[in-house]
């Protein structure tokens, strides 16, 4: 009870022990004295946003362009040698995507389930795809003929993205 007391600041008696209580707040902003509101929140667990650019100073840039791929979805092209596939890219950076291209690993897969071959291609981005929108895209991706006898199969598994 003594420190329930002491914490809610009905304390009497000695000077000191009214003002230790009264300080749990600010215990963060001792352990850093000259230091405590300005960089941003100190240790009492608040933080500040950062603090405005002075007038005539240009503001920082944004935060560049992050692209998110969803899983290709694949459907059967007119051809056994290629395959479209739909990416929806979505940019979840601060700035546009303004190129880029993105790369397909296509598997050749024989009639028994073998996986005989992954071929990499690539192609443009669909840009530029504004910070914070989604955008989707089809491509017709196909390998060389040759690499598909009768009987195989194609299926794009995996795409990645490199942009600017």
């Amino acid at each position: 009870m003594p420190g329930g007391a002491g914490a809610g600041g009905a304390g009497a008696g000695a000077g000191a022990q009214p003002a230790k209580p009264a300080q749990p707040p600010k215990p963060a902003e001792p352990s850093a004295p000259g230091s405590g509101p300005q960089p941003g929140g100190g240790g009492d667990g608040t933080t500040k946003p950062p603090p405005s650019p002075p007038p005539g100073k240009p503001a920082p840039p944004p935060a560049p362009a992050a692209l998110a791929l969803s899983a290709p979805q694949r459907a059967p092209a007119d051809k056994r040698w290629c395959e479209k596939v739909t990416v929806e890219f979505r940019n979840t950076g601060g700035s546009p995507a303004r190129s880029g291209t993105v790369t397909f690993a296509t598997h050749i897969i024989g009639a028994l389930g073998v996986d005989w071959a992954t071929i990499r291609s690539s192609q443009s981005l669909p840009t530029p795809i504004a910070a914070g929108a989604t955008r989707s895209e089809t491509y017709t991706v196909c390998v060389e003929s040759w690499r598909v006898p009768l009987g195989m199969r194609v299926e794009t598994q995996d795409v990645s993205a490199v942009w600017e």
